[in-house]
């Protein structure tokens, strides 16, 4: 199982983020895992990446327990956050190999470099700034420096926010195509992304699940599509 999340509870305050929440997702397998705003998603997600800790529960990534000091477990895992925090002074290729030595590559640096810049299409801009880049590319180099180290997870929190309508098509070709062989978990508030790319969702509101299931059978429940579920589930009209 590459995520096991077990009775996981977090507060802030007074406030539950995350009520007894459980959920596996198996390898290989491509999951929308979506809510409202202040739904507790990226909560969830930050405590899978190890960010956060829970205050009960479990958490695991391909066998191996989450938390703020689990090395081996975040070496699982490619992370692209919603503001994807990028070092805009640095030139791509530059960048990538910073994030390369993060993760102590040593030789193989070099190499994971070329290939991920060819994989995720930045051949043209490997010797251009960040900041110089259009916000399309450099959701790119998020998810080059996501894939770098050749995880077994990808956690993808909001990938196409503010993109247009063709720089969106692209970022999920890149997703589809990483899927093929990685586990992915991908928060969005876009249905249509998670009909596109996902072959299930996972539906959390005010901290619980509410539906779990392939696109097709959660999209049902409501007669209708997934987005009209989704506002009968969450309140949201």
């Amino acid at each position: 199982m590459s995520i096991l999340v077990s009775n996981v509870t977090k507060s802030y305050g007074h406030q539950k983020a995350l009520d007894d929440v459980s959920f596996t997702i198996p390898a290989g397998e491509i999951v929308g895992f979506i809510g409202p705003n202040g739904a507790g998603k990226s909560t969830m997600m930050k405590i899978i990446t190890g960010f956060f800790s829970a205050d009960s529960g479990n958490v695991s990534v391909c066998g191996l327990k989450a938390g703020p000091g689990a090395t081996e477990m975040k070496r699982m895992i490619g992370y692209l956050p919603e503001n994807n925090p990028l070092y805009t002074d640095m030139y791509v290729r530059e960048y990538l190999g910073y994030v390369a030595d993060l993760y102590r590559m040593g030789k193989k640096s070099r190499d994971a470099v070329n290939s991920v810049i060819e994989r995720t299409g930045l051949t043209p801009e490997p010797g251009t700034k960040i900041r110089a880049l259009s916000k399309g590319y450099r959701q790119r180099v998020g998810l080059a420096q996501a894939l770098i180290h050749d995880p077994q997870v990808l956690i993808l929190d909001e990938p196409t926010t503010g993109l247009d309508p063709n720089q969106i098509v692209e970022i999920r070709n890149l997703i589809s195509e990483a899927g093929r062989e990685k586990t992915v978990m991908l928060s969005t508030h876009i249905m249509q992304e998670v009909e596109a790319i996902c072959s299930r969702v996972i539906i959390i509101d005010h901290g619980h699940i509410v539906a779990d299931g392939p696109i097709d059978e959660i999209s049902s429940l409501a007669g209708a599509r997934l987005e009209e579920t989704f506002r009968q589930l969450t309140g949201n009209r």
